[in-house]
């Protein structure tokens, strides 16, 4: 266990706390425009986090004088396995409207943020989304965040929504037990009466976290063989369902995915779950607990940026981790069972659900759900909504998925976003249906440079050359991220593109759609007008040499750094061109 003398700061500041309350109340009642540094840290376990525009730093006031930061909150709702329906995602988007910027993100995690909110309004935001039925707590902080299941809703077997209940289950089970969450938020400040429910009572107060909950975040997904959606192997505990007459028999357990990286910090390193055991589905919350209390009571709590699960498995060694799990979990576990892992599916375009009705994926640049000229993203999400009502689902690539669609209503949807100028699934290529940005500039405080705002016109470039090339039917990711801390999964992506410094990043190659392995650094400090013509050779050389069915991703890995350099190299213009005009040869 951790070194009572050697907590972090952030430790210290939770076991202080009284159980995730601090000083936040008192805080809400005045004028600042920004919560203090402690609060800061706790506010994240109540579902936010505090930011500033960093666009207006140096701004100046009508006397010269250089305005303050600009601060606002970020407020993250949680919902396991990405499900809502369509009033909540009203509700959502008028909050992002009365409250927020304007404008919504669905995240790689399945859930949504609003950003831009005053600190004045926090809480009427988070009320109204517990309203909504919905909450904030845990969305964020040191404890298991959001809940990863495939989101989509086919209905001729009970797998998914059996992965599904699951998934809430587990959500369920993780929560915070503490009533900071409604004594804040959902209670009346006049009368002191609670009015939404929201916290439990017991008498040990969190009797899985403890009094300083975990090290650091926590994450969790669920996960078909067939349909590795979710991106499982990037997550500190993960669950491979095993399929037998199409009900699960139990699940393959996986531990210690993580892609935060610190640069300066050569301890720190993105890693990929390891298979651990297999568990049947009445075992599954045993398992859960026995994971979280090994890492719990064995993380590191003296530096935060070494305090994920991958990190205790990498200094004991999987033997020694699964000893201490089965420790906490009673009795030895199960080996985990040989599985054919075949693929990832990104749910877009019609489906057939198995009941009669289809359900639709809507492909979403980078999750940013907004109206722009040209394209009324939000409005025509909106009119669906209030139109035909469907249940939705937010996937693990930023998009949505309208469910229950009756055969009648699939020409009113598509014609809603025709008329808003929202592309459909055969207007989109191939690149971008696979590429996801993190946020980054200019609310995110870790961000080294752009992701989000410049990822549309990376991918443009990307279209253009591998039209040009004749690969524009490929699937493979591109991953692009403001800062090394990797929260759009690059390390595992086929391409992934990493901010170093301003305008400036760092290419990975050789990862995998499934997920299941890491890329090596091709490049490093590559200027943002320069990512896209520094893949060409790359990709010219995949064109030339692949294996049959080499997927970009294997072909990287096979040639290696080295090779792909040396080709690139000595690759001459004359020579590039030539294998794009092959493509355009009768």
């Amino acid at each position: 266990m951790s070194d009572e003398s050697n907590l972090s700061g952030v430790e210290k500041i939770k076991r202080e706390s009284h159980h995730l309350r601090g000083t936040i109340a008192e805080e809400l009642k005045n004028a600042e425009p920004a919560f203090g540094k402690e609060t800061e840290q706790l506010v994240k376990h109540h579902g936010f986090y505090q930011q500033h525009d960093r666009d207006r730093r140096g701004e100046t006031g009508p006397d010269g004088k250089r305005l303050g930061k600009a601060y606002s909150m970020m407020v993250r709702t949680k919902l396991p396995g990405g499900r809502l329906s369509a009033r909540q995602m009203l509700d959502e988007i008028e909050l992002c409207e009365r409250y927020g910027n304007g404008d919504l993100r669905l995240t790689d995690r399945q859930g949504i943020q609003i950003h831009g909110i005053l600190k004045g309004n926090v809480k009427a935001t988070i009320r109204a989304i517990c309203e909504a039925q919905m909450t904030t707590l845990g969305a964020c902080g040191d404890v298991c965040r959001n809940v990863l299941s495939c989101p989509a809703p086919y209905r001729n077997n009970r797998v998914r929504d059996e992965m599904h209940a699951m998934a809430r289950r587990i959500s369920d089970h993780l929560l915070p037990r503490s009533k900071a969450y409604s004594e804040i938020w959902l209670t009346d400040p006049e009368t002191g009466e609670k009015e939404l429910a929201g916290g439990t009572d017991s008498e040990v107060i969190e009797p899985l976290y403890g009094d300083t909950y975990l090290p650091r975040k926590f994450k969790v997904a669920m996960a078909l063989p067939e349909d590795n959606c979710v991106d499982v192997y990037t997550n500190d505990l993960g669950f491979v369902a095993i399929v037998e007459n199409d009900r699960i028999a139990g699940y393959n357990v996986l531990v210690g995915g993580g892609m935060g990286v610190t640069p300066s910090n050569k301890n720190t390193f993105p890693a990929v779950a390891q298979p651990l055991a297999f568990v049947t589905p009445e075992n599954v919350l045993r398992a859960v607990e026995a994971v979280v209390k090994t890492q719990r009571d064995f993380g590191d709590r003296s530096d935060r940026k070494r305090a994920r699960m991958k990190y205790l498995i990498h200094d004991w060694g999987l033997d020694k981790f699964r000893a201490k799990v089965e420790e906490y979990y009673g009795e030895p576990l199960a080996a985990p069972r040989p599985v054919a892992e075949a693929g990832v599916e990104d749910h877009i375009g019609w489906h057939e659900q198995g009941d009669g009705r289809w359900f639709y994926g809507l492909h979403i640049d980078n999750g940013r759900v907004i109206d722009r000229d040209g394209c009324q993203l939000k409005t025509a999400i909106r009119r669906v909504c209030e139109q035909l009502e469907p249940n939705l689902s937010i996937t693990a690539h930023q998009s949505l998925l309208f469910a229950d669609v009756a055969p009648e209503q699939r020409g009113q949807l598509e014609a809603i976003l025709r008329e808003n100028g929202v592309k459909l699934d055969g207007e989109i290529s191939e690149v971008r249906r696979w590429s996801i940005a993190c946020v980054a500039l200019p609310t995110c405080p870790l961000a080294v440079t752009e992701s989000e705002r410049v990822m549309p016109d990376v991918m443009a470039q990307l279209e253009a050359d591998l039209r040009r090339l004749g690969l524009e039917n490929e699937k493979f990711t591109v991953r692009m991220t403001g800062c090394p801390n990797g929260c759009a999964r690059p390390y595992n992506a086929d391409i992934g593109l990493v901010g170093k410094t301003k305008n400036k990043y760092t290419i990975y190659l050789g990862g995998t759609l499934r997920g299941d392995r890491l890329a090596f650094i091709y490049r490093d400090v590559v200027p943002l007008e320069e990512l896209a013509a520094a893949l060409v050779p790359v990709l010219a050389y995949f064109k030339r040499d692949r294996s049959e069915g080499e997927t970009l991703g294997d072909f990287c890995h096979r040639k290696g750094a080295e090779d792909l350099l040396g080709f690139a190299e000595n690759c001459s213009e004359g020579e590039l061109s030539g294998l794009a005009g092959l493509s355009e040869r009768p």
